[in-house]
């Protein structure tokens, strides 16, 4: 499994990332096999939120920490905060909304580190952009818990380059990543300038929902016409198509099957042609380029 530092003063990272948040609907053991399963792969990077599972599954993943303590030097923890919905668990919590106040990302982060039975997290974002955000507040937020030792590096999820670029005008440490939604039936970011923008400061993306929420996973016979040539899934050529973008994207794999973590893993050992990543763009966006 490739490694890659997301941002040259940012955590290094598995290419590919396991995303934890349908953890919850699957046994604690098999929670446990998928971890062992992704490490064994060379999947070492992990993607959590403090609401995915309705607020429980880092506890669940951190569960598996806490009865085999080694794991975690063997791998790198992602969380994500700013989304507070209507819960049993957060009773004073009446409409969805955002949060990036400087008090709950502290309370958020320090939250997840507890859950996760962990002293760190290696990366922590800001999972929504809010309209009432101050980077000021961010900004003290993050500092803090950097200082503190309790987050390593931070970013941002499913914001706009203005956002992101008003954002690092306020810190002093480089945002190392924006997790963004990409993939063959998302293919916008590749012109609105997401990428654009990361590339231009030398950062990655990590793209969530890469497959399209399972519909990249296969069964069309005309989806690309390329399984044969590739001897791959139509799940390996839709992560390899990610792979082939310059930017050094890290797709976001979430599933709850060990064998689809093996399969994921595999899709780095696709090297798309030039003309073949051209045409399954067309595929996608169902026209052919200028």
């Amino acid at each position: 499994m490739e490694r890659k530092r997301i941002h040259p003063e940012g955590p290094e990272f598995s290419r590919i990332i396991a995303g934890a948040w349908r953890w919850h609907t699957v046994s604690q053991d098999t929670v446990g096999k998928l971890i062992r399963t992704a490490l064994k792969e060379g999947i070492t990077t992990f993607d959590h939120a403090d609401i995915y599972g309705d607020h429980g599954n880092e506890e669940i993943f951190g569960n598996i920490l806490r009865s085999d303590a080694g794991l975690r030097n063997k791998m790198e923890l992602v969380s994500k905060c700013g989304i507070k919905f209507s819960s049993a668990l957060r009773p004073k919590t009446w409409v969805k909304h955002y949060d990036t106040s400087k008090e709950h990302i502290k309370w958020s982060a320090e939250n997840s580190l507890k859950m996760l039975a962990t002293d760190h997290l290696d990366l922590l974002l800001i999972h929504r952009p809010d309209p009432l955000l101050d980077p000021t507040e961010v900004a003290e937020a993050f500092s803090e818990l950097k200082q503190e030792g309790k987050v390593l590096h931070f970013g941002v999820s499913n914001f706009t380059p203005s956002q992101f670029t008003m954002l690092q005008k306020f810190l002093s440490f480089p945002l190392v990543t924006n997790q963004i939604e990409i993939s063959l039936t998302r293919v916008d970011p590749l012109f609105n300038g997401d990428l654009d923008l990361l590339m231009e400061r030398n950062t990655s993306a990590m793209a969530w929902s890469p497959l399209a929420g399972g519909k990249l996973v296969g069964g069309e016979k005309e989806m690309f016409g390329k399984a044969s040539k590739y001897n791959a899934s139509y799940s390996q050529l839709s992560l390899a198509w990610l792979l082939r973008h310059p930017s050094a994207i890290f797709p976001v794999v979430g599933t709850t099957k060990t064998d689809r973590i093996i399969e994921s893993a595999k899709a780095l050992d696709i090297k798309l042609d030039r003309q073949d990543w051209f045409e399954m763009l067309q595929w996608a966006t169902r026209k052919e380029v200028a």
